[in-house]
């Protein structure tokens, strides 16, 4: 077993989840057994002003080797993994040059990893895999991105001969719960730029990513006996159906990709007497999100305004926006990015983030961070699967990041 491979398993072998439900931060103490490792090995390998806080934030330094001024780079992944499926137990498997065959994760549950469902599997023939034993998720997500930055830096150390600036790296708790940058210090962290490596597939740049809003409402219906119920029941249901009919069905998660944006509900429950529904909204567009937000809180309006005011109350939040906004005056950064890969031999694949990430919330704060790909496929689920090829070149892609900023300058 290769140190990469050795590498990401020992992590990924590490319950880092985080949960949603929790009122504390981090979210999970679990967290902190990933945070202390990865603590204790970045001192380890040579990176300087390590430190981890009482919030589970890692932040360390490899110093420049150069006494030219150069701009400090950041690098940045997370410590949890999804609260979506277990992280319990995790055992990966290595698919040793992959035959392009079904791979059979759990023989006894008859768990299947297949090209006939996941197609992108014939690009990795060849080559070797790591995949989930079926029983829990792998963390890929993003465990593929500490290995990645760590494997980076302690490559850069064993070459002085590449010369580079300060590069600051951090480890954050949380991001899979939209909490990940809820405690991140920029002033200590003091870096110019930063990439988040918590991208798919190899070859993905992302500088773009949704703007995100959540709606909770509720509904208080009307009780009686459905025997003599006309004119008096109010049926929180139903009306819970009618908001719903109000939003395009052609504007749900699984009838949009790209640019286009959707309603997702994501919770329905209740009775007659009460009825409850949670939705996030997400649109890259600026103007379209708000016609998104305007529409169902106008459901609403027609709604109470049907049945008697008060009778829906919702509650609507922005929870985060496109970074398209802040990368663009700064989108140098975005290039160095692409020529690291085209030097790695991989053509980038900028699209869309058809989600958030750390860096949208890190770009508002102040730090241009666009998202580099870490090589996984299918997070969040017993069908992830890493090819080590892929996270090979994220490795190689952060080292020549450190080394073109010197050429750039």
């Amino acid at each position: 077993m290769n140190r990469i491979v050795e590498r990401f398993i020992r992590y990924a072998k590490i319950d880092t989840q985080s949960d949603p439900k929790s009122t504390t931060s981090p979210s999970t103490n679990k967290q902190f057994d990933l945070a202390k490792l990865l603590k204790n090995e970045m001192e380890y390998i040579g990176l300087k002003n390590v430190t981890l806080s009482e919030k589970c934030y890692i932040m360390g330094t490899l110093p420049a080797n150069t006494s030219q001024n150069l701009p400090k780079i950041g690098f940045i992944a997370h410590l949890d993994t999804s609260p979506e499926y277990t992280a319990t137990n995790i055992k990966p498997k290595i698919i040793e040059h992959y035959d392009g065959n079904d791979i059979i994760l759990n023989e006894q549950k008859h768990i299947v990893l297949s090209p006939k469902q996941f197609p992108e599997l014939n690009n990795y023939i060849g080559q070797s895999l790591i995949t989930t034993d079926g029983n829990t998720l792998l963390g890929a997500d993003d465990k593929a991105g500490i290995t990645a930055i760590m494997e980076a830096m302690e490559y850069l150390i064993d070459h002085p001969e590449i010369k580079h600036g300060d590069i600051k790296i951090a480890f954050t708790p949380d991001e899979e719960i939209g909490l990940g940058t809820q405690f991140f210090n920029l002033e200590k962290f003091n870096a110019d730029f930063a990439y988040t490596i918590d991208g798919g597939k190899i070859g993905e740049l992302e500088y773009e990513n949704f703007n995100a809003a959540e709606a909770k409402i509720t509904i208080h219906g009307r009780n009686v006996h459905p025997g003599t119920a006309k004119n008096i029941m109010l049926n929180a249901l139903q009306i819970a159906f009618e908001i719903n009919n109000f939003l395009p069905p052609n504007q749900r998660p699984e009838y949009t990709e790209g640019y286009e944006g959707f309603f997702h509900l994501t919770k329905l429950s209740g009775n007659v007497e009460l009825a409850e529904l949670e939705y996030i909204i997400r649109d890259h567009n600026k103007l379209e999100f708000d016609k998104k937000k305007n529409l169902i809180a106008n459901a609403v309006f027609i709604l109470n305004d049907r049945y008697g005011t008060d009778t829906i109350k919702i509650e609507l939040k922005d929870t985060y926006y496109n970074m398209r906004e802040k990368i663009m005056p700064v989108m140098e950064i975005v290039h160095l990015a692409e020529r690291a890969m085209r030097e790695a031999g991989i053509e980038p694949i900028i699209q869309p983030i058809r989600g958030g990430t750390d860096g949208a919330h890190l770009s508002y704060k102040g730090l241009p961070t666009p998202n580099i790909f870490t090589g996984g496929h299918n997070f969040h689920g017993k069908y992830e699967f890493l090819p080590v090829k892929s996270l090979e070149k994220a490795v190689e892609v952060i080292v020549n990041i450190s080394k073109l900023t010197i050429q750039n300058n």
